[in-house]
């Protein structure tokens, strides 16, 4: 493979040819990804499996899945969305056409995460080829497995002219951020997003930064709580709770709180069996390294359900926590993994003083069937997204943008927003020359009172 200051060199000649702003050429190279894809299902399961025993099951419900319906999507609708776009002209540029043309930003760095790797890797990269770019994209070192086929999808799919998949560690990741990019697309946590968002600054490059947080889940007394722990449940221990919008941690009104840890005791061994380490369906930590990070937020917890650990297995059972205090380990960071901490609230000030206490989250949930509370919910607190009686969800709907606030990231994808982040919105008037009003040119003597009335009636 050649040096990256090389492919990045030979990408942006390639990019000037303008080969990659013909539609049709697109579309024959996002077909052929599908192809290349669909040919590969069963290997990417196994990869998955490999790296962190994830079932074949939630690998087609959260990545497979995800990435051919969003492929299908892109193929179908391309030719609209690439489309200019005519909106409605001024009266003070009389005559004109004016137009929106998107426009490729040009060559694209994509730095994808582990936990949902083959997803988080080829969506962007999907939706940055729809556009009409050129892309590196840097699979995780973490997941060795689905980073080989990953590089080896692209490596069957696209000329390295067009789009290659760069493997390696920090090193790696640090020498392509030294780079001169004209977009960046980064997944992942909170402290190296602001090492990309440095990185990208230095060359004033646009960034794109899916990061995570404390997700937040409330839960009021109007619910039907078999059916809040079974949503939970699923939701939180999704890929053994390595989700950036997972719950992080459970808000419950007081009085129905020991019911509802009952409830979702129940759910848990109902899912997971009495012994989950020997359940097919419950994916391991990534690494021993994460695990015993995990391991040390519990101690000194107060577990109510689970706390099981082998760190050389990289399992840590499903683990509920009671009233966690705002300052202890397990609530001082993003958890990350199959640990739920459940606090409680009396009154709305209660969840004020805990959701207040942290950065805006990537996602928050609420449990009720309160109108008026869920709604005002929504309106208070500030977040990237979320659901109202279930988890997750969201994410799955391509007409809903996908993205942070705050320190939970910046920017959005999914659908056409996702083309749209890979796009530069090109304004174009097109002047008529049929007519010329004379008011805009000198001299001004006796035109600014006809000036201001055009500002007030035409603008």
């Amino acid at each position: 493979m050649d040096t990256i200051p090389k492919i990045l060199s030979k990408q942006k000649t390639f990019f000037k040819s303008q080969k990659t702003k013909d539609i049709p050429y697109r579309l024959s190279l996002l077909k052929a990804l599908k192809q290349e894809i669909v040919s590969n299902e069963q290997a990417i399961y196994d990869a998955l499996k490999n790296d962190f025993k994830k079932p074949a099951f939630e690998t087609f419900i959260s990545e497979f899945g995800l990435v051919i319906s969003e492929l299908d999507l892109v193929i179908k609708n391309l030719k609209k969305w690439a489309k200019p776009k005519r909106v409605k002209a001024s009266m003070l540029t009389f005559p004109s056409q004016d137009y929106i043309y998107k426009e490729p930003y040009g060559n694209v760095l994509i730095i994808a995460p582990w936990n949902y790797p083959f997803l988080l890797a080829i969506e962007p990269l999907i939706m940055a080829i729809a556009a009409g770019n050129t892309i590196v994209l840097k699979p995780s070192e973490l997941t060795q497995h689905t980073s080989q086929i990953i590089t080896d999808i692209v490596q069957k799919t696209f000329p390295e002219t067009v789009a290659i998949s760069v493997e390696g560690g920090v090193e790696t990741a640090t020498e392509l951020l030294a780079q001169k990019w004209d977009y960046i697309f980064f997944t992942g946590s909170v402290p190296v997003g602001k090492i990309v968002a440095k990185a990208a600054a230095k060359h004033l490059t646009p960034v794109t930064l899916e990061l995570g947080g404390k997700s937040p889940c409330i839960i009021d007394d109007t619910v039907d709580l078999k059916l809040a722990a079974r949503r939970i449940s699923w939701g939180k221990f999704l890929n053994a709770g390595q989700t950036c919008i997972s719950a992080d941690y459970i808000i419950i009104k007081s009085n129905i709180k020991e019911v509802f840890i009952e409830t979702l005791k129940n759910e848990i061994v109902k899912r997971y069996g009495v012994n989950p380490k020997e359940s097919p369906d419950l994916p391991r930590i990534i690494n021993k390294k994460n695990a015993l990070r995990i391991a040390n937020m519990l101690e000194d917890s107060h577990v109510v359900f689970g706390g099981d650990i082998d760190v050389e297995d990289c399992y840590i059972a499903p683990t509920l926590i009671d009233v966690p205090d705002l300052d202890s380990r397990i609530m001082s960071d993003e958890i990350f993994g199959p640990v739920l901490p459940i606090l409680t609230y009396n009154t709305e000030q209660d969840i004020e003083d805990i959701i207040w206490n942290y950065e805006k989250p990537l996602a928050l949930y609420v449990f009720s069937n309160n109108s008026s509370f869920v709604d005002q919910t929504i309106k208070k607190y500030s977040f990237g997204g979320g659901a109202v009686n279930d988890l997750l969800i969201h994410f799955g709907n391509h007409r809903l943008p996908f993205g942070g606030i705050g320190s939970s990231g910046m920017g959005a994808y999914h659908g056409k927003t996702g083309f749209d982040t890979f796009s530069h919105n090109k304004s174009i008037s097109k002047r008529g020359n049929w007519t010329d009003p004379s008011v805009r040119y000198a001299p001004y003597k006796g035109k600014l009172t006809l000036l201001k009335k055009m500002f007030k009636y035409f603008s």
